[in-house]
């Protein structure tokens, strides 16, 4: 596992696409028992070992993912990410490139959870979800775009509805409207960055994570 930080309160592992935070109908191992085991392990801990999952990121996405290990940092945490007092900043890489180049984007989101697929509609509708995002172009080559997006609201599969709501599926997301795969089952969506004050200490916490090791994010990184 890479982890990117840990404290006594709170461990951020940088997920690797196709691992699963908790456990689905799969029964493949979710990090957070993954990560229980190594806690279990490193400190020597007699007995259960508290691993709490604050917020989830999809299976093909990488990038950064909370966790809680104790629970009154689980119950602080997920009070922080109701109220919005958690940024995240995700990169997407589109074949397309949006009309414009920075904007807010509002849809309203239906999910029908026995496909496990989010509906887009710029009109309300019954049951559906508010959902606002706000995206920026930050790197472009003759074919791929690269998008930082910012979350307003955190809805299922939010980003990668909307964006293909806008003409801009994300690079290997075939479930919404991507024309090819990626070669390992991924979707070119990072969660890049994350900040929030600790439920605990109150310090700020400020961290990125790495660029994935593949030559299409280091060509469109602005880094």
């Amino acid at each position: 596992m890479d982890i990117i930080y840990e404290d006594n309160h709170l461990i951020i592992v940088n997920k690797k696409p196709g691992e699963i935070v908790q456990g689905d109908k799969t029964g493949d191992e979710p990090l957070s028992e993954t990560l229980k085991k190594w806690i279990k392990e490193k400190y020597a801990k007699p007995g259960n070992v508290f691993c709490g999952v604050t917020h989830r990121l999809d299976r093909p996405v990488g990038g950064l993912v909370i966790f809680a290990k104790t629970s009154k940092a689980l119950s602080r945490m997920n009070e922080m990410f109701r109220n919005g007092e958690v940024h995240k900043t995700y990169w997407a890489i589109t074949k397309e490139m949006p009309a414009k180049t920075e904007d807010t984007l509002t849809h309203y989101i239906t999910t029908v959870e026995k496909t496990n697929k989010s509906y887009a509609s710029t009109i309300e509708k019954k049951g559906s979800q508010k959902a606002i995002l706000k995206y920026k172009l930050i790197g472009s080559s003759d074919n791929y775009h690269l998008l930082e997006i910012n979350l307003i609201t955190g809805r299922k599969h939010q980003i990668r509805v909307q964006l293909s709501a806008i003409g801009c599926p994300i690079k290997g997301d075939l479930k919404y409207g991507a024309k090819r795969s990626n070669p390992d089952g991924s979707i070119s969506l990072l969660a890049r960055h994350i900040d929030f004050i600790h439920p605990v200490s109150k310090e700020k916490i400020d961290i990125t994570a790495p660029i994935p090791d593949d030559n299409l994010w280091k060509a469109l990184s602005p880094e």
